[in-house]
């Protein structure tokens, strides 16, 4: 096949994959392209349901029988024929969370280099103290194996000794603290929680850790032994007090009733103080529910031995550019840069050819970090206190340094957690891949981006039920020209941006508090307007979280119950009582949580159908008409309306059920009709042909009128709730607030406009302003310029990230500041305006 004919577009046809009506569309290759449309409107189900299962599928299918069987294969997209599909690889909306072992510097896999750098390029140290210069010699040895690896003569003292090799360095092998075992921390009994409230009697409870499995019988073994069970525990004497928290474990003669109501009597009960009731508790404690309530007692402190770097001390007298190698991790990624030339600097001129190569794959690896704005974080950070936008770009960042080509790269929604002044470093990856020889497929709402696209498909024109379609496709100027598109306003600057009044009266209440010192947050006092809402925006790493999310909320839960405030909170005044935090995470863990489950709907359905003539007939309670019971569940798939399918030597296969054909309960219970309907009929209607149906019904229909305003009203009464976006699920969490006074409460939500178009943040602000109608408060932590521009309030953190963050840089009525933009929020927001005014 020459040049001239290979093909040069992916071609769809017959996509029916969920809510696609049977779609063909023409993809070019070797393209960026942008796939665009409403929340729910198909856009993922053409990405991720066609192009990446396809792409993945055909391509490990050419792999061996014994490589597949250890490998899961996705299922055959349902659709007519995909030609000249590459090999597929997918960035998702939501990566998975790192475990505690994982830092910037494992997971970017810089550590790895730096590990090298410092076996080959460091300054060893003898037993006796004395430093080795690094030299060419010393790197040859440490290029050894066997016993030869490594062993070097100190030229001072004359001692033989083994330099530290590459492993050596690793916190998660060899080089692991003996105290912590490579975390960094050690958990400790908290004291303060051992005594839940010193005003009950230990026989009404008083003691918490007593109230753990097995140990509600400890205050009767008290009282035997002649503490006073029945007076508050303060009032209780030093030597009374000392027994319960640290008595000894010994038994004592008493009668015992058990739970049953049976009495035991002379039974030989062991006495567990407070202490050991919680450390017994953990050691003998299998189930995750029970750690988890354990774990409550306890807290996580640095380890005293490596002081939190994880690793030996002995490994920290080695040097390279004047650092030991828990210094460098301390670093900035962009203060790396530094370090590298002052290791180049000592070194003499025979090892500048290894250094180069070493710092060629140390650059290749930092590089894409840096374009994606990550010059902020650590290499020691904790993986699994990233937020999902710095995890994406991680991944991302891997992936491009694979220098694969080739490759179709499907990303879903990349933005996520980008600050605009990322964008531009976003979009030069994206060029890279594409240069690369790549084809780039990328599922995301950021007009900037889309503006960028080689070509875009905008799937429409609605969500769930209508949408499915193409509704638009070609370059960006033509898309702006196209009467049909929802993004064309957006992208031709006609656009209404304006979603809501602000509020006209003045100010009034508000919260205020101060963070003293926490991560990059040194004296910040913040103020927050009551019943407005407030957008507390910044670049990545400028301290949002750990001002709102783990400051703010916890002060304002420990205030509510009469608790003390996090240490690093030194002042609250706040009239609110209660906090809903509101994020995108899923709904549910399996596809038995449904949107009828997770509301009330499913239980006045159950109660609804068990009052029917026909089952008072057959005896059959509410419990019958749950998919999730016994009584009503199909027998073969037991209620999942699926079945896996083991083949051997072929990847395990799900199918729709064959008995109920995925309906999931049993014929019987199917039998039973209310107005026509039976139970199954019903959880397939969607939102808004429900309304209809249950209009005579108020509990329903008012919790389906509910689902609608928030803009749910297309998604279907027994669809699965995991499966749902991140802004959707949001908006369902919402659902349960918006028939109650919330004069009281703040709601906070964390980047609400994930996988929302443009025209789905105008319903979310519908949704926020019903409940600011109500009274709430909101605070958004948000990135997304719609959102930014409706808010009353604006608190913008920064002026950058990392240690250049940490301050409130602006704060106000967001179309005041950007009248004279200081902060770089208000720039990029001031330019976004200008684009439609």
């Amino acid at each position: 096949m020459t040049e001239t004919t290979l093909p040069t577009q992916i071609e769809v046809k017959g996509g029916k994959v969920h809510n696609l009506k049977n779609i063909d569309i023409n993809i070019p290759l070797h393209k960026f392209i942008a796939i665009s449309g409403l929340s729910g409107s198909g856009k993922s189900s053409l990405a991720m349901g066609i192009l990446y299962e396809e792409g993945s599928r055909r391509y490990l299918e050419a792999l061996s029988t014994y490589t597949r069987r250890r490998i899961k294969l996705g299922a055959q997209a349902d659709v007519t024929s995909v030609k000249h599909i590459p090999s597929a690889l997918a960035l998702k909306q939501r990566p998975s969370i790192p475990s505690e072992r994982a830092t910037v510097g494992t997971m970017s896999e810089i550590l790895n280099v730096i590990r090298l750098i410092f076996s080959r390029l460091g300054e060893p140290v003898c037993p006796n103290g004395h430093c080795l210069k690094p030299s060419l010699e010393i790197a040859k040895v440490m290029s050894k194996s066997g016993d030869e690896m490594g062993q070097l003569t100190c030229p001072t003292c004359g001692t033989k000794f083994y330099a530290y090799g590459a492993e050596d360095f690793a916190f998660n092998s060899d080089g692991a603290c003996l105290r912590c075992h490579g975390t960094g921390k050690v958990r400790e009994l908290d004291e303060s929680k051992l005594i839940g409230d010193e005003n009950l009697s230990l026989a009404a409870g008083a003691v918490a850790s007593w109230h753990l499995p097995g140990r509600n019988f400890m205050p009767s073994v008290a009282e035997q032994a002649g503490v006073r069970i029945h007076i508050p525990y303060k009032d209780l004497t030093p030597k009374e007090k000392d027994f319960v928290l640290n008595g000894p474990q010994k038994k004592f003669k008493m009668d015992f009733r058990s739970g049953t109501g049976r009495v035991f009597h002379d039974f030989n009960a062991l006495y567990e103080n407070a202490h050991e009731a919680v450390l017994a508790s953990a050691k003998s404690s299998k189930s995750e529910r029970a750690q988890k309530r354990i774990s409550e007692f306890f807290h996580y402190s640095t380890c005293p031995v490596c002081h939190g770097t994880r690793l030996k001390p002995e490994l920290l007298k080695q040097l390279a550019g004047g650092l030991n190698i828990a210094q460098v991790s301390d670093l900035t990624l962009g203060e790396l840069i530094k370090w590298k030339q002052d290791v180049l600097a000592t070194l003499p001129s025979d090892m500048k050819k290894m250094a180069t190569s070493l710092f060629k794959e140390f650059d290749d690896n930092l590089r894409p970090l840096l374009e994606l704005g990550l010059d902020y974080l650590t290499l020691s950070r904790n993986g699994n206190t990233l937020s999902t936008g710095e995890l994406q770009r991680i991944q991302l960042a891997r992936t491009l340094r694979t220098q694969t080509t080739g490759v179709l790269y499907i990303l879903d929604e990349p933005s996520i957690g980008l600050h605009p002044d990322n964008i531009t470093g976003l979009l030069n990856v994206f060029k890279e891949l594409v240069a690369q020889g790549n084809s780039l497929v990328v599922v995301d709402h950021n007009v900037d981006i889309i503006k960028q696209a080689d070509w875009i498909v905008e799937i429409g024109p609605g969500s769930g039920e209508n949408g499915g379609k193409i509704l638009t496709a070609g370059t960006p100027s033509q898309i702006a020209d196209n009467p049909q598109s929802k993004i064309g306003p957006y992208l031709n600057g006609t656009a209404v941006l304006k979603d809501r009044p602000l509020a006209t009266e003045p100010m009034g209440q508000e919260i205020s508090f101060e963070v003293k010192d926490y991560y990059n947050l040194k004296d910040v006092d913040g103020e927050i307007p009551i019943n407005r809402l407030t957008a507390v925006t910044g670049f990545s790493g400028a301290g949002k979280t750990s001002l709102i999310l783990d400051s703010l909320i916890p002060a304002i839960h420990a205030q509510a119950n009469g608790v003390k405030l996090p240490y690093q909170v030194t002042k609250l005044s706040s009239p609110l009582k209660e906090v809903v935090s509101v994020d995108a995470a899923p709904i549910g863990k399996t596809n038995r949580s449904t949107i009828a489950t997770y509301t009330s709907i499913m239980d006045n359905l159950r109660k609804l159908f068990a009052a029917q003539s026909l089952a008072k007939e057959k005896h059959y309670t509410p419990s019958y008409f749950s998919y999730n019971n016994k009584q009503g569940a199909c027998p073969t798939c037991g209620g999942a309306g699926v079945v896996t399918l083991d083949i051997q030597f072929l990847p395990d296969m799900q199918q729709t059920c064959p008995t109920c054909g995925g309906s999931r309960y049993n014929e019987e219970v199917q039998k039973v009709k209310w107005d026509g309907y039976s139970i199954v009929d019903l959880l397939k209607l969607d939102v808004r042909a429900a309304m209809s149906v249950f209009k005579e019904v108020p509990r329903i229909a008012r919790e389906l009128q509910l689902l609608d305003e928030v803009g749910l009203g297309y998604l279907h009464l027994g669809e699965s709730t995991p499966s749902l976006s991140g802004g959707e699920a949001q908006r369902l969490k919402l659902v349960k607030h918006l028939n109650h006074n919330q004069s009281e409460t703040l709601f906070v939500f964390d980047e609400p406009t994930i996988g929302l178009h443009p025209l789905d943040v105008k319903t979310l602000l519908a949704v926020m302003q019903q409940l600011l109608d109500r009274g709430a408060t909101i605070i958004t932590i948000t990135h997304d310029l719609n959102l930014i521009i409706n808010a009353d309030y604006m608190l913008d953190m920064g002026p950058r990230g990392g240690s250049n963050g940490g301050k409130i840089v602006a704060q106000g009525n967001p179309l005041a500041l950007i009248q004279k933009p200081e902060s770089l929020t208000s720039k990029y927001l001031a330019e976004y305006w200008s684009r439609f005014n």
